[in-house]
């Protein structure tokens, strides 16, 4: 896969484990979002906890991008929806866990009315590999 991190002092820089923008070429993969349920259970994981959902949800999307035959370092994009910005910093501890501001994704974080199983994160990504 082509990869290139994308930046201008004409648009704000970014302020955390993200990018303004990553040109990619190859497959592209498109994960649904992904929400904190434990994949063998069904249950949901770390009710309550903004931390423990993005943990869980994370280990999600890097399953099915395994199952893809991508990894997290193949993300261009992903998308953030909280239930409450109020998590901001609580889910951009974790996420930073992941990405590094050097070769982060590209993305955008909303709040939204209400989740899945009334929870607090779900996150969706695009990836790129060799075609």
């Amino acid at each position: 896969m082509s990869r290139e991190v994308i930046r201008t002092n004409l648009a704000p820089a970014p302020v955390g484990p993200y990018n303004q923008a990553i040109a990619a070429s190859g497959r592209m993969i498109c994960v649904a979002g992904q929400i904190a349920l434990d994949p063998q259970t069904g249950d949901v994981v770390g009710a309550g906890d903004v931390t423990q959902q993005t943990e869980q949800v994370i280990t999600n999307l890097k399953a099915v991008l395994t199952a893809a035959g991508a990894t997290l370092e193949d993300v261009v994009k992903t998308t953030v929806f909280l239930k409450d910005l109020n998590d901001f910093v609580r889910m951009n501890t974790v996420y930073a866990n992941y990405f590094s501001e050097a070769n982060a994704p590209a993305r955008a974080c909303v709040e939204v009315a209400r989740l899945p199983k009334d929870l607090l994160v779900e996150i969706d990504c695009i990836a790129v590999v060799e075609a």
